[in-house]
């Protein structure tokens, strides 16, 4: 059987895209466009910055002998800040690891009421941590710490790790509110909880 004959199924799995939030609820499709797309500016330059100067780096030590100082330096920095960014990303398409097997084995209602209180709950944890982070971040600021090499203050690094944590949380409130206002079982505001029933060669 071909990818495209097979028959589509409704059952936990891997989720497919649905429509955004419509009606009163726009502002709230608008909330999660302008997210998606810092996510995809940041996540993208990051990676793109972290290879260039590493391949930089390499070229100029097998070339001409000279490592550039500020690589390593840098690409903590970066790996920190695509980290946390990418939680955010992550959640909004459903990528997250998942212990789902008593959720799996639940019929769609209760599913939907599970996914529910475990949105809540995960956005609640994201916002606290997204506190202890900004606390952590204006220590660092106060001690007016300076990173060696690159000679920027060091706030500046983790300023990204409350930053991921409150767009995670909006994200998993985003799909409690869908999951409350929609008939299906989403696993993001924007995945529907489905899987394909389709053939796997081996």
């Amino acid at each position: 059987m071909s990818e495209s004959d097979a028959p589509q199924g409704s059952g936990p799995g891997s989720g497919s895209p649905k429509s955004e939030f419509s009606g009163a609820l726009k502002p709230l499709a608008w909330i999660d466009g302008t997210i998606a797309r810092l996510e995809a500016v940041v996540l993208a330059l990051g990676v793109i910055i972290m290879a260039s100067f590493s391949v930089a780096n390499v070229i100029g030590r097998f070339i001409i002998g000279e490592s550039l100082f500020f690589v390593e330096e840098l690409n903590q920095f970066l790996i920190v800040l695509i980290t946390f960014v990418g939680l955010g990303y992550a959640a909004r398409m459903g990528r997250h690891i998942r212990m789902s097997a008593l959720y799996d084995a639940l019929p769609d209602g209760a599913r939907k009421v599970l996914m529910i209180i475990i949105c809540l709950v995960t956005a609640s944890a994201m916002f606290v941590l997204a506190w202890y982070a900004y606390a952590y971040v204006v220590s660092v600021y106060e001690s007016g710490r300076i990173a060696p090499s690159l000679r920027i203050p060091v706030y500046l690094t983790f300023v990204w790790v409350p930053i991921g944590f409150v767009i995670t949380g909006i994200q998993y409130l985003l799909t409690a509110v869908a999951n409350l206002t929609k008939p299906d079982v989403y696993i993001s505001a924007s995945v529907v909880d489905t899987y394909d029933e389709t053939e796997t060669k081996v």
